[in-house]
Protein backbone atom coordinates (compact mmCIF):
# COMPACT_ATOMS: atom_id res chain seq x y z
CA UNK A 1 0.00 0.00 0.00
CA UNK A 2 1.27 3.28 -0.80
CA UNK A 3 1.33 6.14 0.83
CA UNK A 4 -1.73 8.18 -0.63
CA UNK A 5 -3.89 4.97 -1.03
CA UNK A 6 -3.24 4.63 3.13
CA UNK A 7 -4.17 8.12 3.62
CA UNK A 8 -7.31 7.57 0.96
CA UNK A 9 -8.10 4.66 2.93
CA UNK A 10 -8.55 5.61 6.41
CA UNK A 11 -10.26 9.11 5.14
CA UNK A 12 -13.22 7.94 4.36
CA UNK A 13 -16.76 8.90 6.04
CA UNK A 14 -17.81 5.12 6.23
CA UNK A 15 -14.29 4.23 7.89
CA UNK A 16 -14.75 6.61 10.52
CA UNK A 17 -18.27 5.67 11.15
CA UNK A 18 -17.48 2.30 11.84
CA UNK A 19 -14.75 2.74 14.25
CA UNK A 20 -16.73 5.70 16.09
CA UNK A 21 -18.80 3.40 16.65
CA UNK A 22 -16.73 0.63 17.67
CA UNK A 23 -15.02 2.85 20.46
CA UNK A 24 -18.65 3.96 21.32
CA UNK A 25 -20.60 0.76 22.02
CA UNK A 26 -17.20 -1.02 23.44
CA UNK A 27 -16.64 1.72 25.82
CA UNK A 28 -12.83 0.65 24.83
CA UNK A 29 -9.59 3.05 25.91
CA UNK A 30 -11.76 5.29 27.76
CA UNK A 31 -9.50 4.34 31.17
CA UNK A 32 -6.28 6.33 30.92
CA UNK A 33 -4.23 3.30 31.76
CA UNK A 34 -5.87 1.09 28.56
CA UNK A 35 -5.73 4.04 26.23
CA UNK A 36 -1.83 4.38 26.61
CA UNK A 37 -1.59 0.26 26.45
CA UNK A 38 -3.27 1.31 22.89
CA UNK A 39 -0.58 3.51 22.36
CA UNK A 40 2.20 1.01 23.16
CA UNK A 41 0.68 -1.75 21.28
CA UNK A 42 0.81 0.73 17.84
CA UNK A 43 4.12 1.72 18.80
CA UNK A 44 5.46 -2.18 18.70
CA UNK A 45 3.11 -2.95 15.27
CA UNK A 46 5.79 -1.20 13.26
CA UNK A 47 4.97 -2.94 10.35
CA UNK A 48 1.29 -1.77 9.78
CA UNK A 49 -0.19 1.96 9.69
CA UNK A 50 -1.05 2.67 13.26
CA UNK A 51 -5.24 2.93 12.53
CA UNK A 52 -5.15 -1.42 11.67
CA UNK A 53 -2.51 -1.61 14.00
CA UNK A 54 -5.17 -0.54 16.63
CA UNK A 55 -7.91 -3.05 14.61
CA UNK A 56 -5.61 -5.62 15.37
CA UNK A 57 -5.38 -4.62 19.56
CA UNK A 58 -9.63 -4.53 19.21
CA UNK A 59 -9.74 -8.15 17.58
CA UNK A 60 -6.86 -9.46 19.62
CA UNK A 61 -5.23 -7.92 22.65
CA UNK A 62 -1.97 -8.92 23.99
CA UNK A 63 -1.28 -9.85 20.13
CA UNK A 64 2.69 -9.83 19.74
CA UNK A 65 3.33 -10.15 16.06
CA UNK A 66 1.01 -10.19 13.10
CA UNK A 67 1.80 -10.36 9.12
CA UNK A 68 0.01 -11.16 5.96
CA UNK A 69 0.34 -15.21 4.91
CA UNK A 70 2.86 -13.81 1.65
CA UNK A 71 5.04 -11.72 5.13
CA UNK A 72 5.18 -14.68 6.47
CA UNK A 73 6.57 -17.01 3.69
CA UNK A 74 8.76 -14.55 2.11
CA UNK A 75 10.55 -13.28 5.63
CA UNK A 76 10.44 -15.61 8.13
CA UNK A 77 9.93 -19.05 6.55
CA UNK A 78 6.73 -19.46 7.79
CA UNK A 79 3.03 -20.46 7.38
CA UNK A 80 -0.28 -20.02 8.59
CA UNK A 81 -1.66 -23.57 10.37
CA UNK A 82 -4.37 -25.61 9.36
CA UNK A 83 -7.39 -23.45 10.91
CA UNK A 84 -5.72 -20.74 11.96
CA UNK A 85 -8.08 -17.85 12.70
CA UNK A 86 -6.95 -14.70 10.59
CA UNK A 87 -7.38 -11.05 11.84
CA UNK A 88 -8.57 -8.76 9.70
CA UNK A 89 -7.29 -4.87 8.61
CA UNK A 90 -8.38 -2.10 6.11
CA UNK A 91 -6.70 -2.33 3.01
CA UNK A 92 -7.42 -0.63 -0.35
CA UNK A 93 -7.66 -3.73 -2.76
CA UNK A 94 -9.78 -6.02 -0.52
CA UNK A 95 -11.66 -3.93 1.28
CA UNK A 96 -9.91 -6.04 3.96
CA UNK A 97 -6.68 -7.85 3.79
CA UNK A 98 -6.44 -11.01 6.31
CA UNK A 99 -3.23 -11.13 8.67
CA UNK A 100 -1.93 -13.44 11.48
CA UNK A 101 -1.05 -14.28 14.64
CA UNK A 102 2.50 -15.43 15.15
CA UNK A 103 1.61 -18.28 17.80
CA UNK A 104 -1.41 -19.09 14.48
CA UNK A 105 1.65 -20.28 12.30
CA UNK A 106 4.47 -22.36 11.66
CA UNK A 107 7.34 -23.46 9.91
CA UNK A 108 11.50 -24.29 9.74
CA UNK A 109 11.88 -20.32 10.27
CA UNK A 110 11.99 -18.91 13.58
CA UNK A 111 9.57 -16.82 14.84
CA UNK A 112 10.63 -13.04 15.01
CA UNK A 113 11.60 -11.84 18.40
CA UNK A 114 10.77 -8.22 17.39
CA UNK A 115 9.68 -5.84 14.08
CA UNK A 116 12.38 -4.10 14.02
CA UNK A 117 11.94 -0.09 13.30
CA UNK A 118 13.37 0.72 10.03
CA UNK A 119 14.97 4.02 9.49
CA UNK A 120 16.20 6.09 12.23
CA UNK A 121 16.01 9.27 12.02
CA UNK A 122 18.90 11.00 11.27
CA UNK A 123 20.73 14.61 9.97
CA UNK A 124 19.91 13.23 6.38
CA UNK A 125 17.08 12.32 7.06
CA UNK A 126 15.47 15.22 8.90
CA UNK A 127 17.16 17.47 5.66
CA UNK A 128 14.79 15.28 3.30
CA UNK A 129 12.13 16.77 5.25
CA UNK A 130 11.32 20.15 4.18
CA UNK A 131 11.29 19.90 0.13
CA UNK A 132 8.37 17.03 1.22
CA UNK A 133 6.58 19.31 3.32
CA UNK A 134 6.08 22.14 0.80
CA UNK A 135 4.42 19.79 -1.23
CA UNK A 136 1.61 20.40 1.19
CA UNK A 137 2.21 23.94 1.49
CA UNK A 138 4.42 23.65 4.82
CA UNK A 139 7.23 25.89 4.41
CA UNK A 140 10.14 25.12 6.34
CA UNK A 141 12.25 27.82 8.78
CA UNK A 142 15.29 26.94 11.10
CA UNK A 143 14.77 28.97 14.29
CA UNK A 144 17.92 30.18 16.27
CA UNK A 145 16.74 29.76 19.42
CA UNK A 146 17.16 28.76 23.03
CA UNK A 147 16.66 25.70 24.50
CA UNK A 148 13.26 26.35 25.74
CA UNK A 149 12.19 27.12 22.40
CA UNK A 150 11.51 24.11 20.52
CA UNK A 151 9.33 25.13 17.31
CA UNK A 152 5.97 25.91 16.26
CA UNK A 153 3.22 25.71 13.30
CA UNK A 154 0.96 28.69 12.73
CA UNK A 155 -0.95 29.27 9.53
CA UNK A 156 0.59 32.32 7.35
CA UNK A 157 -2.36 32.20 4.45
CA UNK A 158 -6.12 31.56 5.20
CA UNK A 159 -7.98 31.13 2.18
CA UNK A 160 -11.84 31.07 1.64
CA UNK A 161 -11.80 27.37 0.58
CA UNK A 162 -9.75 26.84 3.82
CA UNK A 163 -6.44 25.05 1.34
CA UNK A 164 -4.49 27.16 3.88
CA UNK A 165 -0.35 27.78 3.86
CA UNK A 166 1.60 27.28 6.87
CA UNK A 167 4.92 27.67 8.35
CA UNK A 168 6.90 25.09 10.49
CA UNK A 169 9.25 25.89 12.91
CA UNK A 170 12.16 24.19 14.27
CA UNK A 171 14.96 25.44 16.80
CA UNK A 172 18.43 24.20 14.51
CA UNK A 173 19.98 23.76 17.76
CA UNK A 174 18.32 20.89 19.29
CA UNK A 175 19.76 17.50 18.18
CA UNK A 176 18.43 15.61 15.77
CA UNK A 177 15.67 13.53 18.27
CA UNK A 178 14.57 16.85 19.54
CA UNK A 179 13.36 18.13 16.15
CA UNK A 180 11.75 15.28 14.88
CA UNK A 181 9.93 15.21 18.17
CA UNK A 182 8.99 18.55 17.69
CA UNK A 183 8.21 17.74 14.19
CA UNK A 184 5.68 15.29 14.85
CA UNK A 185 3.87 16.85 17.88
CA UNK A 186 3.57 20.45 15.42
CA UNK A 187 1.85 18.33 12.60
CA UNK A 188 0.44 16.40 15.22
CA UNK A 189 -1.33 20.00 16.34
CA UNK A 190 -2.17 20.79 12.30
CA UNK A 191 -3.79 17.13 11.59
CA UNK A 192 -5.75 16.87 14.15
CA UNK A 193 -7.43 20.30 13.59
CA UNK A 194 -6.06 22.57 16.51
CA UNK A 195 -5.38 25.23 13.95
CA UNK A 196 -8.81 25.19 12.50
CA UNK A 197 -10.03 23.61 9.40
CA UNK A 198 -8.28 22.72 5.20
CA UNK A 199 -10.30 21.08 3.21
CA UNK A 200 -6.85 20.22 1.23
CA UNK A 201 -5.31 17.89 3.92
CA UNK A 202 -9.15 16.53 4.73
CA UNK A 203 -8.70 18.24 8.50
CA UNK A 204 -12.03 19.35 10.35
CA UNK A 205 -11.87 22.62 12.60
CA UNK A 206 -11.16 21.09 15.90
CA UNK A 207 -9.63 24.20 17.31
CA UNK A 208 -12.50 24.96 20.01
CA UNK A 209 -10.52 22.02 22.20
CA UNK A 210 -9.00 23.18 25.27
CA UNK A 211 -5.35 23.50 25.84
CA UNK A 212 -5.10 20.53 27.74
CA UNK A 213 -6.79 17.94 25.35
CA UNK A 214 -5.25 19.55 22.24
CA UNK A 215 -1.38 18.83 23.89
CA UNK A 216 -2.56 15.39 24.52
CA UNK A 217 -3.74 14.94 21.26
CA UNK A 218 -0.61 16.01 20.02
CA UNK A 219 1.52 14.58 22.24
CA UNK A 220 -0.15 11.09 21.67
CA UNK A 221 0.96 11.45 17.82
CA UNK A 222 4.47 12.64 18.54
CA UNK A 223 4.51 9.52 20.71
CA UNK A 224 3.71 6.88 17.99
CA UNK A 225 5.67 8.49 15.09
CA UNK A 226 8.88 8.83 17.08
CA UNK A 227 8.42 5.63 18.85
CA UNK A 228 7.58 4.02 15.87
CA UNK A 229 10.97 5.36 14.08
CA UNK A 230 13.14 4.52 17.06
CA UNK A 231 13.28 7.82 18.69
CA UNK A 232 12.62 8.36 22.83
CA UNK A 233 9.85 11.26 22.22
CA UNK A 234 9.48 13.66 24.47
CA UNK A 235 6.20 12.98 24.84
CA UNK A 236 7.11 9.96 26.99
CA UNK A 237 6.82 12.54 30.21
CA UNK A 238 4.03 14.16 29.39
CA UNK A 239 1.78 11.09 29.06
CA UNK A 240 2.93 8.82 31.94
CA UNK A 241 2.24 12.29 33.61
CA UNK A 242 -1.34 12.51 32.46
CA UNK A 243 -2.17 8.69 32.70
CA UNK A 244 -0.99 9.03 36.38
CA UNK A 245 -3.01 11.83 37.17
CA UNK A 246 -6.57 11.49 35.11
CA UNK A 247 -9.08 8.32 34.95
CA UNK A 248 -11.28 9.40 31.60
CA UNK A 249 -9.79 9.97 28.18
CA UNK A 250 -13.02 10.57 26.86
CA UNK A 251 -12.78 14.12 25.17
CA UNK A 252 -9.84 12.61 23.02
CA UNK A 253 -10.45 11.64 19.43
CA UNK A 254 -8.18 7.96 19.21
CA UNK A 255 -9.34 7.46 15.66
CA UNK A 256 -8.41 11.20 14.62
CA UNK A 257 -4.70 10.30 16.45
CA UNK A 258 -4.29 7.03 14.85
CA UNK A 259 -5.07 8.56 11.18
CA UNK A 260 -2.87 11.56 11.75
CA UNK A 261 0.24 9.35 13.14
CA UNK A 262 -0.26 7.10 9.76
CA UNK A 263 -0.48 10.85 7.39
CA UNK A 264 3.06 12.25 8.86
CA UNK A 265 4.67 8.77 8.09
CA UNK A 266 3.10 8.57 4.81
CA UNK A 267 4.44 12.85 3.98
CA UNK A 268 7.32 12.09 5.19
CA UNK A 269 7.86 8.89 3.86
CA UNK A 270 8.79 7.05 6.79
CA UNK A 271 5.72 4.49 6.60
CA UNK A 272 6.73 1.02 6.98
CA UNK A 273 4.58 -1.88 4.74
CA UNK A 274 3.68 -5.52 5.10
CA UNK A 275 3.40 -7.49 1.77
CA UNK A 276 0.18 -8.61 0.23
CA UNK A 277 -1.17 -10.21 -2.48
CA UNK A 278 -3.73 -8.79 -3.77
CA UNK A 279 -7.24 -10.63 -4.48
CA UNK A 280 -8.08 -11.89 -7.54
CA UNK A 281 -10.30 -9.89 -9.28
CA UNK A 282 -13.71 -11.12 -9.25
CA UNK A 283 -16.20 -11.27 -12.65
CA UNK A 284 -19.42 -9.71 -12.77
Amino acid sequence: MNGQQQLDLFETAETRSLLDKLLSDSRLYKKSKHYKELLDFVVRMRNFAPFNAMLLEVQKPGLSHAASAKDWQERFGRYPKEGARPLLIMWPFGPVALVYDVLDTDGPGPAPSVFTATGAIDDERMASFPPLLAKVRIDWHWMDQGDYCAGSIRIVERREDCSNSYRMNVNKNHSTPVQFSTLTHELGHLLMGHLGADTKLKIQDRSWLTKEIRELEAESVSYIVCSRNGIEPRAEVYLNGYVTEKTEVDDIDVYGIMTAAGKIESMLKIAATTRFERPPATRR
